[in-house]
């Protein structure tokens, strides 16, 4: 193989900057602005024309990992393409919002483009991991010092929303939860990719939670209490419930290393919840998980306590708008547009996402938009079970082990909330979807020793 210091020396720097874009994302509130989508598009747009430069000088294969990669890329330029025939088709009722949601949407696939052509090696996707594990820990910090010092600011204004709970640098609450999700699923699959293997002593494992890996745990630490600080009920729901569905099967999958594993877990699970959550609103989080009303209490025909939670209600009358246009959807984006005409007077705030994603992808893109979607997902899982499974290699079965937690968490999460609508989210999961399907396929660096004989 030919080396091109040069076009190596510029895919580094491709590297660098698609990091940085992963890092800025959340911070100009989700970048769920106009301006914000704007830049990001601008970004991706630029790195993917000048890495297909770069391919295109060097002329050389990209690897199996690149082309196992193009079928889930292919579905999200499927849904794309039917995302452009409603704008140009005139089939959309909100032809603006779809135009915005067509440029945002091949915003996120040369994102995928990109991780799955940069991120090819194992040393870059444990760089690439470290900075999602990085910038989850500066939300977490940033939201739980807000709230700790009674400051409550986002980046560049004060927080008007959500005051009292931790959101980092978003507006929601419910969607720094679910960055945090994100976050902490990357950090669990770095740390279990890079745990020892060989014969299980105590000693190895005291290393892997308090040794050199440290950093790691200390910052899982941080985003476990802005998690439970952000007083998201399904934030919380869905990521220890996806933790405990991955984890058990992760420990019934691995015999060889079924103690270990547990012992990892029970740490992650135990340390974080019992021992620190509950100092910093694990009890306010309990108090909302067990007053939340989605329905008025009536006695004796009188409303003794009125309903607190309104999501329930506005998928139950949204639901219409899904059977209205079943196979087509109203359009992409267009779900504030077309809902209020449906919403009854027991719906007291606006709502311009309908708090479930299925249903709001479904009612948008229709069938056919959402179809290439869920497959889309279900194909990262596949490959993040099939990286879990590969129990040769601790860093693959590590990786998918926390790629697999990801994709779940953020699954549940969505059936009460729309962090998918949120380009920041969006873009991190996308991120993790790619990383899936290299776990199974990159390429191990020169002098890196990463099956089960050396600890990989």
């Amino acid at each position: 193989m030919l080396e091109h210091p040069r076009l190596d020396t510029a895919e580094r720097i491709l590297f660098g900057a698609l990091l940085a874009l992963l890092v800025w994302l959340p911070l100009p509130m989700g970048s769920n602005r106009d301006w914000a989508v704007g830049l990001f598009i601008l970004s991706a747009g630029l790195l993917a024309a000048i890495w297909s430069a770069v391919q295109l000088v060097r002329r050389e294969p990209l690897g199996t990992g690149f082309r196992r990669a193009l079928l889930p890329l292919g579905l999200l330029l499927a849904t794309q393409v039917w995302v452009a025939i409603q704008w140009v088709g005139g089939l959309s009722q909100d032809p603006g919002s779809t135009f915005q949601y067509l440029m945002l949407g091949i915003g996120y696939c040369l994102l995928y483009l990109l991780v799955a052509g940069l991120v090819r090696t194992r040393k870059r996707i444990s760089i690439l991991l470290g900075v999602l594990v990085f910038s989850g820990v500066f939300q977490a910090f940033f939201g739980t010092f807000m709230t700790l010092s009674g400051m409550e600011w986002l980046v560049l204004e004060a927080k008007q929303f959500h005051v009292g709970h931790a959101t980092g640098t978003f507006v929601n609450r419910n969607h720094l939860a679910g960055y945090l999700e994100l976050a902490m699923a990357a950090g669990i699959g770095l740390l279990m990719a890079l745990r020892d293997g060989g014969r299980f002593r105590w000693a190895r494992l005291i290393e892997t939670i308090i040794g050199p890996k440290m950093r790691v745990r200390l910052g899982l630490v941080i985003m476990v209490i802005a998690l439970v600080m952000s007083h998201s009920r399904m934030g919380n729901t869905a990521f220890f419930a996806s933790l405990l569905i991955v984890g058990g099967a992760f420990v019934l999958i691995d015999r060889e290393n079924r103690l270990r594993n547990s012992l990892i877990l029970a740490s992650i699970i135990v340390i974080d919840i019992v021992i620190i959550s509950q100092y910093f609103g694990l009890d306010q989080l309990k108090d909302r998980l067990v007053n939340t009303r989605l329905n008025d209490v009536v006695v004796d025909g009188n409303v003794v306590l009125e309903a607190n939670e309104y999501r329930g209600l506005v998928v139950q009358q949204a639901l219409p708008l899904a059977r209205e246009n079943p196979l087509t959807g109203q359009g992409a984006g267009s779900f504030e547009a077309v809902f209020p005409p449906y919403a009854g007077s027991d719906i007291p705030l606006h709502y311009d996402h309908a708090h479930n994603d299925f249903l709001q992808f479904f009612i948008e893109f229709g069938l056919i938009g959402s179809l290439p979607l869920a497959l889309f997902v279900g194909i990262s899982m596949f490959y993040a079970i099939r990286a879990m499974r590969q129990r040769q290699s601790l860093y693959r079965s590590g990786l998918g082990f926390g790629t697999a937690i990801g994709i779940l968490s953020l699954m549940i999460h969505s059936s009460t909330d729309f962090n998918l609508q949120i380009p920041a989210n969006a873009a991190t999961y996308i991120v993790l979807c790619a990383v899936a399907v290299t776990a199974n396929y990159h390429r191990v660096d020169r002098g890196a020793d990463g099956e089960r004989t050396a600890g990989g």
